[in-house]
């Protein structure tokens, strides 16, 4: 058995845990990523992340979703990570580390709060039709790391996002990889948003990478301006830094450690 922190990032909740001295290796990630992350049965979280040496970086992640698919990228995860390095004397205030979309920089401003650089956004479609159930919808898509659809809804409370985030995650257009479906209301430059996340299957109370989304999408579109505050689903702020002109992109927010703990045999059942 291993020991293993949780971490929560805006509401993006995430299991930790610290392979820097190898010992660990030869774990099947995407195993353990299924079974610790379901809720109620066992741990219970929106992804792992496993810390592993770099030669390039303070360190190398291996992010595993939910379900156990591993992810290029994830802004909330990314800024626990960097919280855990920091805190586990791993990486100083400012660090860098690999992911699946090359290197990674990060800063950890205080106790509860990390900035980090993502890497610049791209292939932004805007105003795509699709149908669903027979109606069409208008949808905005850009990668942040992972794929994003963004779709404006001024009924953000009653909105179904679920049923309408898994149509749109399975929907042909975003074929074969899937997108992550994001919902938002732009008030005066802020943004409400609701996410359903690929690999979570489900809504969470938070996604960066869809905060980053949704602020590129709302900036092009002449709807807010840098730096955009998000509000997300658990009631914390995000707040995205987004240069156009050099695609240049930072997340800031709060990420706090939960607790330490040690999983039993029952939690892989």
């Amino acid at each position: 058995m291993m020991n293993f922190y949780k971490l929560s990032g805006s509401g993006n909740d995430f299991i930790v845990i610290d392979n820097m001295d190898g010992t660990l290796d030869g774990n099947d990630w995407s195993f353990w990523a299924k079974q610790l992350c379901r809720r109620r049965i066992a741990v219970g979280a929106d992804g792992l992340i496993v810390i592993v040496p770099s030669s390039v970086a303070d360190f190398k992640w291996l992010f595993y979703n939910a379900d156990g698919s591993s992810a290029d990228m994830c802004g909330n995860g990314g800024r626990c990570a960097a919280l855990f390095a920091h805190t586990q004397g791993i990486a100083g205030k400012k660090m860098s580390f690999e992911t699946g979309v090359g290197i990674i920089t990060a800063e950890v401003v205080d106790a509860e709060v990390v900035k980090i650089k993502l890497t610049p956004p791209h292939s932004f479609r805007e105003d795509i039709p699709i149908t669903l159930g027979g109606k069409t919808i208008l949808v905005n898509f850009v990668n942040t790391g992972v794929p994003h659809a963004v779709c404006f809804e001024e009924a953000l409370t009653e909105c179904d996002v679920v049923g309408l985030g898994r149509a749109i995650r399975t929907h042909e257009t975003f074929a074969p990889a899937g997108t992550n479906a994001n919902f938002i209301r732009v008030e005066k430059g802020f943004i409400h948003l609701r996410t359903y996340e690929r690999g979570v299957e489900d809504e969470t109370l938070a996604c960066g990478t869809g905060a980053v989304a949704s602020s590129v999408v709302a900036i092009r579109k002449g709807l807010a301006i840098s730096p955009v505050s998000v509000g997300v689903r658990s009631g914390e702020i995000l707040r995205v830094h987004y240069e156009e002109s050099t695609s240049e992109i930072y997340l800031e927010g709060g990420a706090v450690f939960v607790y330490k703990g040690e999983p039993f045999e029952g939690a892989l059942r």
